[in-house]
């Protein structure tokens, strides 16, 4: 347990070489190291939801591999935000590979309790099937958020293969549980052809990189601010729940 006031940062690259010691996010304490967190840093090494391409479960331990060329300081923001709060890596959520429902579950489980006590939660997947059980922890933390997503595509269809869990599903059934506010959500970065003309129609505003290409980054930038708007909704009381005017599936784990 470390004094909540001053918090533990990366291990010093000037003292023990990158290439030495626990491949931790950032190189950064683990969360038992520091008894509590202001972020905690997770891996969810999941991808039996993905339709084509396999392989983002090895996701959390390449991007924890990586990081270790990070470093404390970032000049062009003149910020030290591991100074500035304390943040640590929380390990990996262990998920049931050849069970997609009870793997939603395990995620889920494990988020309510790494924010249990107010923490942020940073996430490495994983496919985008862990999205939903990450989005109902944080509707009951806060009720309808607002999504910035950044994709190539939607991921919000109704199925694939008749499966209504998987990478390109989460925010279908996100929207239906109520889990979003749709006026102030959207997707950045759209690009390829679609099945039909009715898959952008689910209330998010869309920025596709063709509209990047036509009036550049900084009106891109502008849309996606507006439509955030600096977007606050009072948080919940511990057992309120929002439910979607159209209902819930039957069949949601």
């Amino acid at each position: 347990m470390t004094d909540a006031a001053t918090p533990v940062g990366p291990v010093d690259a000037t003292v023990v070489p990158r290439y030495a010691g626990l491949a931790t996010f950032a190189r950064l304490p683990m969360l038992e190291q520091v008894g509590r967190t202001d972020i905690a840093v997770v891996g969810i090494p999941f991808d039996s939801g993905v339709s084509y391409r396999p392989g983002a479960r090895f996701g959390p331990a390449h991007v924890r591999q990586a990081s270790r060329l990070l470093r404390p300081y970032n000049p062009a923001l003149d910020v030290q935000p591991f100074a500035a709060q304390q943040v640590a890596d929380a390990g990996d959520i262990a998920c049931n590979p050849f069970d997609i429902a009870e793997a939603i579950g395990q995620i889920q489980a494990g988020a309510q309790r790494l924010t249990g006590d107010g923490a942020r939660l940073v996430s490495i997947g994983g496919d985008h099937t862990i999205a939903l059980p990450l989005l109902r922890v944080m509707h009951e933390r806060h009720g309808p958020v607002a999504l910035l997503h950044f994709d190539a595509h939607l991921d919000t269809w109704d199925t694939y293969f008749g499966a209504p869990y998987t990478h390109g599903t989460p925010f279908r059934r996100a929207t239906e549980e109520g889990l979003l506010d749709l006026a102030h959500s959207v997707h950045v970065g759209l690009r390829g052809p679609l099945y039909t003309p009715d898959d952008l129609g689910d209330g998010f505003l869309a920025v596709h990189c063709a509209d990047i290409e036509l009036h550049g980054l900084a009106a891109a930038i502008e849309r996606v601010r507006e439509r955030l708007g600096g977007h606050r909704r009072p948080r919940p009381g511990p057992r309120a729940r929002h439910r979607h005017a159209g209902g819930r599936r039957d069949d949601l784990p």
